[in-house]
Order: structure tokens, then C-alpha cells, then sequence
């Protein structure tokens, strides 16, 4: 048994990163995944492509997949998608509301072919309300949810998003593993099949979970001054930059700043997490600090504490650039800190302890050659993870695929002659 999911069909309808995300991770659970593409491939195959019909960012994505050419514009090609739908336990599709039911991939269309399929739809602000229909990437996303303005970051006058990954479409990819091996347990037990409905959105306010709870008892500061004041501001044409601004001088500066950070040291960058009190002491221990917030008499509205904290941070700052990264590392193991150095992404692939554990593999790929990327994210010890396979060349599978569902060599033809498949 190569995993959990062995025996299990796949057919994915999806395009760019969160679907994608979804079915990589599936199949590496042991589940069979065939991803349908338009005649011109999933988009994601010309983002900075290093061949034609390849990209860095699409091989990333599609281990683990076979691939098939279908126009669903085209009766023929909408009537193989529907055939090999009727052998499939799930159906995942991540497009805008209206798309699936115009080529014939909607989930009442679908599911009374196949009664059992579970169908997982991924959309970008969900099926209901003023945004349904609006297209949605994950930038966008990040924009309407809050996400780039809390992140503090500004670039020429407005917020940065979070660019080092596409963290909301990531989530959301897990959210349908998640879902989808949760539905497939419910129809063991009840043999039927059901719709499943996640959004990018709702994946950005999960993420956000912590400033999205409020507590009407007890208001933070910074939320009561934000959700008064904010809006009037803005209304009035306050520019964002100002707004900003003014936020930042009325926010209370909290010790948390000093404890889970980066930090220079004399040669490079060091991070420390301290989320707990005693972990926080021992960090002072090293630095040989004084927090006031550890007194007896502390007050936690005095006025003075903002400048206070301020010369604290910097007093640790400065004591951080008086030894390299090696030194810190070793006093902080010793005592007990969490803490570990900056390192580029680039360099995780020759990580000794990324490859102690099986993290990267390697891959021949059908048109690029050999490929070195992240592998199955869990081990399990009876029915261990596997990338079977690399990304699929664009329609790689299609003949292999039609020939499955009973397709005679001279059906093929005809249907690629019609363009209802390539």
C-alpha cells in the first residue's frame, strides 16, 4: 500500500496554485489524480517558464498527476470529462461561480452521473454575496481581508502584501485535503457523496483569527481606537500613509516586540521566539535585561511605557551585534531559547536537516530532466506518503487516460481531429 488514499480517483479541475496545492498533496496521500487542462494549459505552465509548456512554479505544484487535453466547449470533449467523472470519488475545481456550470462541471451536473463523488469547489470570495463573481487571486485577497495593511510593511505611500509566498492560496489548498479526506471518511460510513465549498476568503480570515475574535468586555486599545476613528478618517480623505501614521503613534508598544523578532548579530541575522513567560525570562537571562512587566507593581497603563520599551529593544539590539550568529545560537541552546538564523530559501534544498528527514527529492521529469523539489509534507508508517510522479508535460496522459474509460484508438483520433481533446 503506497498511502491512506490508494484506490482512490482524482479528477482536478483546476488552475494556478490553491487546486493545484490540493491535488499534489492528494496524490501524495496515494490517491490517483488526473488534471484536466484547456487546450492552452493550466496558466500557471508560463509563469517565467524554463521550457515551453514548463515553468518552475507548475512543476512545483503537479507531482503526482497525469495529465489530459479537453475542450469542454466541445460536445466530445465534454462527454469524456463526464465519463471519467463517473469513475472518480472526488471532484476539485477551484474557478469563479459561474464558470463550472457553463462547461458542464457544475456539482448538480456531476453528481448525477456519479452520486457518490465528492465535489470540492474553491472559490475566491465564496458562492454568496456582492463579491461572488469577482475573480480573486491571492494579492487581491490579501488586500481585502486586511492582511497587507497589518502586516506594517509600506512601499511608495501603501501596504506591501506578504510576497515571499502565496500563503493564503497555500491554506487553502490544505483546507481542501483537509475537507476532502473528511468527506471521503463520511461516505464510508453513509455511502454518499457531498458538495464542499472553502474560499480564499475564508482562508485570509482564519489565518487572522486572533485579531478577528472580539471580546466586548474587554477591548484592546488599539481595536477600539481603529474601529472608531478609522473609518472617519478615511472618509474624510485621509491619505493611507497618514492614516498609518497616526495609527502607529496611538498604538500601545507592546514587550512582545522584544521577544519574537529578528535581530543582526555581528555577522548575520538571528530570529527568536519567545511566546511564553518563562521562555521571555531566559531571554532576558542571556541579555542580561530588565522587564518591568515581570514586577510585582507593574503597570501595564502607565504612560511611560512606550519610550520605555523602545529603549529596551534597543538595548537588546545593540547586544545582539556584539557576537555572531554562531556564539548567540550556542548561549540560547544552552539556556534554553528558541531561536535560529536567517537562511535563503535557495539553500533549504541542501539542508542537512530538511534532508535528514526526507523533505527534498528528486525527480526526472519528462521534459526538463532532473528536478530537485519539496516532498510529501507527513511520514505515516503503514501507508507512508510517495511523489510517485513528476508534473506532467501538458496532455501528457491523454491518451492513456481515454484508453482507460474504453476509448477505441480510432475514438481517440476522431476526438483529437474534432479538438475535443489534445
Amino acid at each position: 500500500m503506497t498511502g491512506p488514499l490508494e484506490g482512490i480517483k482524482v479528477v482536478e479541475f483546476t488552475e494556478i496554485i490553491a487546486g493545484p496545492v490540493a491535488g499534489m498533496l492528494l496524490s501524495d496521500l496515494g490517491a490517483e489524480v488526473v488534471k484536466v487542462e484547456p487546450p492552452w494549459g493550466d496558466p500557471w505552465r508560463g509563469h517565467l517558464p524554463v521550457a515551453q509548456g514548463e515553468s518552475r512554479a507548475f512543476i512545483a505544484l503537479n507531482r503526482g498527476k497525469r495529465s489530459i487535453v479537453v475542450d469542454l466547449t466541445r460536445p466530445g470533449g465534454r462527454k469524456a470529462v463526464h465519463r471519467l467523472v463517473g469513475t472518480a470519488d472526488v471532484v476539485i475545481i477551484n474557478h469563479r461561480p459561474d464558470v463550472p456550470t457553463t462547461l458542464g462541471i457544475d456539482y448538480e451536473t456531476l453528481a448525477r452521473l456519479n452520486p457518490r463523488l465528492i465535489y470540492c469547489e474553491a472559490t475566491a470570495y465564496g458562492r454568496e454575496g456582492p463579491d461572488s463573481v469577482r475573480p480573486g487571486y491571492d494579492l487581491i485577497v490579501q488586500a481585502t481581508t486586511g492582511i497587507a495593511a497589518a502586516e506594517g510593511k509600506m512601499e511608495t505611500g501603501s501596504p506591501a502584501p506578504v510576497t515571499s509566498s502565496p500563503y493564503v492560496d497555500f491554506s487553502t489548498g490544505h483546507s481542501i485535503v483537509s475537507s476532502v479526506c473528511a468527506a471521503l471518511y463520511y461516505r464510508q460510513r453513509t455511502g454518499k457523496g457531498q458538495k464542499i465549498e472553502t474560499s480564499l476568503l475564508a482562508n485570509a480570515l482564519t489565518l487572522q483569527a486572533g485579531p478577528l475574535t472580539r471580546i466586548d468586555s474587554a477591548p484592546s486599545k488599539t481595536q477600539a481606537w481603529a474601529e472608531e476613528d478609522l473609518p472617519l478618517l478615511r472618509e474624510a480623505g485621509v491619505p493611507f500613509g497618514e492614516l498609518e501614521s497616526l495609527y502607529q503613534e496611538r498604538r500601545v508598544v507592546k514587550a512582545f516586540q522584544l521577544y519574537y523578532r529578528t535581530y543582526q548579530t555581528a555577522d548575520w541575522v538571528i530570529a527568536v521566539g519567545c511566546l511564553s513567560d518563562p521562555l521571555r525570562k531566559k531571554l532576558l537571562q542571556v541579555l542580561g535585561l530588565h522587564d518591568v512587566r515581570f514586577d510585582s507593581d507593574y503597570d501595564a497603563d502607565a504612560p511611560e511605557l512606550t519610550e520605555y520599551y523602545e529603549r529596551l529593544i534597543k538595548q537588546a539590539e545593540e547586544l545582539l551585534l556584539t557576537r555572531t550568529t554562531a556564539e548567540w545560537l550556542e548561549l540560547f541552546e544552552s539556556a534554553g531559547v528558541p531561536a535560529g538564523p536567517v537562511k535563503f530559501i535557495e539553500t533549504m534544498l541542501d539542508d542537512e536537516q530538511a534532508l535528514a528527514n526526507d523533505m527534498i527529492i528528486e525527480q526526472g521529469h519528462s521534459v526538463v530532466g532532473k528536478v530537485r523539489t519539496v516532498g510529501p509534507l507527513t511520514r505515516m508508517s503503514e501507508t507512508p506518503p510517495q511523489a510517485r510522479l513528476p508534473s506532467p508535460a501538458l496532455g501528457q496522459h491523454t491518451d492513456e487516460v481515454l484508453a482507460e474509460l474504453g476509448y477505441s484508438p480510432e475514438e481517440i483520433v476522431k476526438l483529437r481531429q474534432d479538438g475535443s481533446v489534445g
